[in-house]
């Protein structure tokens, strides 16, 4: 026993200094961590870096300097730290393989928050899905159609295709076709139409709307009627302009024609 407390007391007076290094090591090291990751969030505030983003980013640039100072810490007691970094690096890899679609999700997801293809609120095409944007996240994007649904969907799958933002510009021109019978004046429908139009304050005079014949069709002739409006009148335009001009078909004397096909009978 007496022999064992001596080695314990040589032990410790030997390694005493490096116990105490390593703990400055560890204590020096989390406070210059803290300070490094709390400048850079300043920073990254500063320019306006979305908020996700910047936590994200901080708590990863916290974890990379501890790992630094652990690493300083267990050299400083003579622990051979080249085999804990292989070690480390090889179950990096392995996770790295194992997790290769949320890794892609997460690149993604920097790069939505960063070029900003889309904000909240704003009405998107992505992946497939159609619906308002309600939240942008490291690994998903959350979306709520018109139908009130809720819809997550991975931000690979988002940045892979083709991103549509309805939502992007101030102004969207609606598309409309009416059909007229052979019969009707054109001339005179498109006046109709115009009239329509001009009666409707929420159509802007700036871009013009466009009116003209798009087809001659096999039982109608085809007017494309093309108003500009503001984004967010779209869909209350697009409804309102069809069955107005119903009405007003209805009470000119303008015939919106079936289809129909001219069979000839032959008598033998």
């Amino acid at each position: 026993m007496t022999e064992l407390w001596s080695y314990l007391e040589q032990a410790t007076r030997m390694y005493a200094l490096d116990i105490v290094i390593s703990i400055v090591i560890l204590l020096i090291g989390r406070w210059a961590a803290k300070a490094i990751v709390k400048l850079t969030r300043r920073l990254m505030d500063k320019r306006g870096v979305d908020t996700t983003l910047t936590r994200f980013l901080s708590s990863l640039l916290f974890a990379l300097l501890m790992a630094f100072v652990i690493i300083a810490a267990l050299g400083q007691l003579g622990i051979q730290t080249t085999s804990l970094v292989a070690i480390v690096g090889a179950a990096g890899l392995a996770i790295g393989l194992a997790l290769q679609g949320s890794l892609s999700n997460l690149a993604s997801g920097v790069m939505l928050i960063v070029f900003r293809p889309f904000r909240a609120g704003d009405f998107v095409e992505v992946g497939g899905v159609s619906g308002a944007v309600e939240e942008v996240s490291i690994f998903t994007t959350t979306l709520k159609t018109p139908d009130n649904k809720r819809v997550i969907v991975p931000n690979a799958q988002i940045t892979s295709g083709t991103i549509i933002n309805y939502s992007a510009e101030d102004k969207r021109r609606v598309d409309l076709v009416f059909g007229i019978s052979y019969g009707d004046d054109i001339r005179r429908a498109k006046q109709i139409i115009e009239a329509v139009l001009a009666d409707d304050e929420r159509i802007l005079a700036d871009p013009a709307p466009t009116v003209g014949v798009l087809e001659l069709g096999p039982s109608s002739v085809d007017i494309a009627v093309r108003p500009w409006v503001k984004t967010a009148d779209y869909w209350d335009v697009f409804f309102a302009t069809k069955e107005r001009m119903k009405q007003r078909f209805d009470a000119e004397g303008i015939h919106i024609p079936f289809p129909q096909r001219d069979l000839p009978l032959y008598q033998s």
